[in-house]
């Protein structure tokens, strides 16, 4: 197994994202790898928001709202992770792997809300098509009933 250097975590900032993001951080402080926290904002969400303002304004709200989410829960762990950030507007799971081939990601670690059934069936999954399609491992983190995640491997 090659060394991993780089990982993607994408989120949609969420209390369920912060799961995965909590995981990407910790393994890249263990293994010394760089963490790109990645946020797609899907055009269903923009027309949601009625947001106003030109699209650069948009993407710099989204930004400075994901640094926000970094330093209100991750903040013990920032300074220990070479950490980047990136906002994209656009189909999150098309994204995401558009992303992580671009990049050259080793790993991309995203959380899961563990859908099953009609609700799978209606609401679709990002992490599924992820992981189709991604040109390299993913880590699936879905919650626990109780307690911390629950970590699903997938490559």
């Amino acid at each position: 197994m090659e060394r991993i250097k780089k990982i993607l975590a994408p989120t949609d900032m969420s209390e369920l994202s912060q799961g995965g993001v909590r995981y990407a951080l910790d393994l890249a402080r263990r293994v010394g790898a760089q963490v790109t926290v990645y946020h797609v904002v899907s055009t269903d969400e923009l027309m949601q928001q009625e947001l106003g303002g030109p699209l650069s304004q948009i993407l710099e709200r989204y930004e400075q709202g994901l640094q926000k989410f970094l330093d209100e829960h991750f903040s013990d762990i920032l300074p220990l992770v070479e950490v980047r950030t990136k906002v994209e507007i656009g189909a999150p799971d098309d994204n995401i792997v558009q992303e992580a081939e671009k990049e050259g990601m080793d790993m991309v670690v995203l959380s899961t809300h563990g859908r099953t059934g009609l609700s799978h069936i209606l609401v679709g999954s990002v992490t599924e098509r992820v992981v189709r399609h991604a040109p390299c491992p993913v880590l699936s983190i879905r919650p626990k009933a109780a307690g911390g995640p629950k970590v699903a491997a997938a490559a």
